[in-house]
């Protein structure tokens, strides 16, 4: 078992809390190495009492909630510990050395516990317990003169040393928890550019992160590729869910990793069709592009055996022209093109031959020459009538 997954272990939880168990593990770790050599500085400079005993009661409290979380499974006994310990044993420590300036300021460690449930909760439970420091800051405030008078003659050397100590170690603890949250929300906001980016196109991400509205833009001149797996309903028919999610996972990333390394922007995936766009980002090779990646896939397809020995195998339809494109909704939201363009290139895919290549006769105007094609003929397209349709074979 990893390290950090060993306290409060439970096989179902979550990679983020497994997480936060972790850390609510290494701050108890610290607080109690912290309140240990606390404990013995003072018993240097006070000996033996109820001064050097505080941190000790905390390193008890704290130490033996970590075990019982650990034991329980329920982790959030340590982290109230913590902060419980945090917020009201440095102020106990303060009252009893003699206020403010004698303890040098010991209970700014009390702003740990508040900082270290932002770690743990939500910001409205964490203002709880900054309230509960802030009330510790009121009554060392109301009561200082009183609790001078009845504390330990500290000399003024002593006193130096404690106000350099707790000023600048609880700054350290402060700003290395702050660099954590800086850190995560730093981590957090890639993970979502990047999940952001491989659903949409960078300047559509940016539209949508920026609330414009509604996001949508008119392309002039786009190539689109619609491919399907022929005959997959009937490979799938006997198997169960995870093999045939298992064995699109495996064709579609191939796909993936080809439209990407043609500089083309998948869109989608409908059951076991597959939908490429290239020009969305400018650029006038598009459409010879999106036709190598039309080949590639072909030739590829023949790597995926079906059960009985024989290999998948692909009908493609290609199309070029003018689309919109935009996304729907704002929760789950989908990127998708609409337009003539986009229909005709269903078409030509789903009235295409199995294992071939179908193109439109813009796609055969803008690449004769660079490929090699075979005429067809004509073929009705619903909602178009008879167009004349080419099969791309390979590149000239």
């Amino acid at each position: 078992m990893k390290l950090n997954e060993a306290f409060a272990y439970d096989p179902d939880d979550p990679a983020e809390l497994r997480a936060e168990k972790f850390a609510i593990f290494l701050v108890s770790i610290c607080c109690c190495i912290a309140g240990f050599a606390w404990s013995v500085m003072y018993f240097s400079i006070f000996g033996a009492g109820v001064i050097s005993g505080f941190p000790l009661v905390f390193v008890l409290i704290v130490g033996a909630a970590l075990f019982l979380s650990h034991v329980t499974g329920n982790h959030l006994i340590a982290a109230y510990s913590q902060i419980v310990c945090i917020i009201y044993i440095p102020a106990l420590i303060q009252w009893r050395i003699g206020g403010v300036f004698d303890s040098g300021l010991v209970i700014l460690w009390a702003l740990c516990g508040p900082v270290i449930a932002l770690m743990y909760f939500s910001v409205k439970e964490s203002v709880i317990w900054l309230t509960l420091y802030v009330i510790n800051i009121a009554v060392t405030v109301a009561f200082d003169a009183s609790f001078a008078a009845s504390g330990e003659r500290v000399p003024d050397e002593t006193k130096v040393m404690f106000l350099f100590l707790n000023l600048s170690m609880a700054s350290v603890v402060v700003f290395v928890f702050a660099g954590f949250f800086v850190r995560s929300t730093i981590r957090e906001r890639e993970r979502s550019n990047s999940l952001l980016l491989n659903i949409l196109p960078e300047k559509t991400a940016r539209s949508l992160k920026s609330d414009e509205g509604t996001v949508a833009e008119k392309h002039d001149d786009v190539s689109i590729l619609f491919a399907d797996i022929v005959e997959f309903t009937a490979y799938s028919s006997g198997k169960g869910p995870e093999e045939i999610v298992a064995t699109l996972n495996a064709i579609f990333t191939h796909f993936d990793r080809l439209a990407e390394d043609h500089g083309l922007e998948k869109i989608k995936t409908i059951g076991d069709a597959y939908m490429v766009v290239g020009g969305l980002a400018g650029g006038a090779d598009h459409t010879s592009r999106i036709a190598d990646l039309a080949l590639a896939m072909q030739s590829s397809i023949g790597r995926f055996d079906k059960d009985d020995g024989l290999s998948f195998s692909l009908r493609i339809g290609l199309h070029t022209g003018p689309v919109v494109a935009g996304v729907i909704g704002r929760s789950k939201f989908a990127y998708d093109l609409w337009g003539d363009t986009v229909n005709v290139a269903s078409r030509m895919e789903s009235t295409g031959l199995d294992g071939a290549i179908q193109v439109s006769e813009a796609v055969y105007r803008a690449l004769d020459g660079q490929f090699a094609f075979e005429k067809r003929g004509s073929v009705e397209i619903k909602g178009k009538g008879l167009m004349d349709a080419y099969l791309l074979l390979r590149r000239r």
